[in-house]
């Protein structure tokens, strides 16, 4: 049976110096395996918040996060759901070889993997299915000495050490390279294809145009516009998103054929 990961009118309020920040405020969603969802805004639209309480860091004020399987419906656990961090330089143990990051999970959460020998080859097949060919060139290097994308790789490797159903990606490509951002989400297409659910978490719409199968847009915490990714960048219906599609640095003329003229959004923002 394929699972299903349901996002139930989440909300998050902060509280800072007696005051309320609502941060996310009904989001609604249902993902499942095998599919790229986005969720995109700019900076304080609340879509990290959304991550981090679908992986369990962030308590909801109210909603709920629940995974459907063949027993029914239940809370995720670690071995459900998994998370790659925005920050490849700081997500990483610098004093931790590649080995070490990466056979901790294994050892906590693969109750089928016992021994070193094993512990050590799955290691190894995790570099390799990641693209970090040989794996020997890589299991016992530490973080500082491997390029920010060859870190992102380690830290993907690392979630799916669990062999979790579902990724959870919060803006994985926003601090490489331009040219290593490609090969990063070509890298999370193939895992999609392996079967894996994705929430990719940007403000990239480029991103979510080249993988994304659907895309929701938060707006101060709420979810303003929804569907599929041609329908919501192609033909947006909410002068928000129109605005993100026009704001998106295209010179080449690359971003979406039907893409709304600067003109044309901002003259419908007011």
């Amino acid at each position: 049976m394929m699972k299903s990961l349901s996002l139930d009118t989440l909300c998050k309020t902060f509280r800072f110096d007696g005051q309320s920040v609502k941060a996310v405020d009904g989001f609604t969603a249902q993902i499942e395996q095998g599919e790229i969802v986005a969720v995109v805004g700019e900076s304080g639209s609340g879509k990290s918040t959304v991550a981090r309480m679908i992986v369990g860091l962030e308590r909801p004020t109210s909603g709920s996060v629940r995974l459907t399987d063949s027993a029914g419906m239940r809370t995720p656990t670690l071995k459900d759901v998994q998370m790659v961090f925005q920050d490849p330089f700081a997500s990483l143990n610098p004093v931790h070889t590649v080995r070490t990051h990466l056979a901790r999970p294994i050892r906590k959460l693969r109750e089928t993997i016992n021994g070193r020998q094993a512990v050590d080859a799955e290691c190894e097949r995790l570099l390799e299915h990641v693209e970090l060919n040989p794996a020997s060139l890589y299991i016992d290097r530490y973080p500082d000495s491997m390029s920010g994308g060859q870190r992102q790789r380690v830290a993907i490797a690392r979630a799916l050490a669990a062999k979790p159903d579902f990724l959870i990606a919060d803006e994985p490509t926003s601090m490489l390279d331009v040219s290593i951002r490609h090969e990063v989400l070509m890298l999370l297409k193939s895992l999609k294809a392996d079967g894996l659910g994705i929430v990719l978490i940007t403000h990239d719409l480029k991103s979510v145009e080249a993988i994304a199968d659907r895309v929701f847009v938060l707006k101060k915490g709420v979810c303003v516009e929804s569907g599929t990714t041609s329908d919501v960048l192609q033909r947006p219906t909410h002068d928000y998103t129109r605005l993100l599609c026009a704001s998106v640095p295209d010179p080449d003329g690359l971003f979406l054929n039907s893409r709304p003229s600067d003109g044309d959004a901002l003259s419908e923002e007011g």
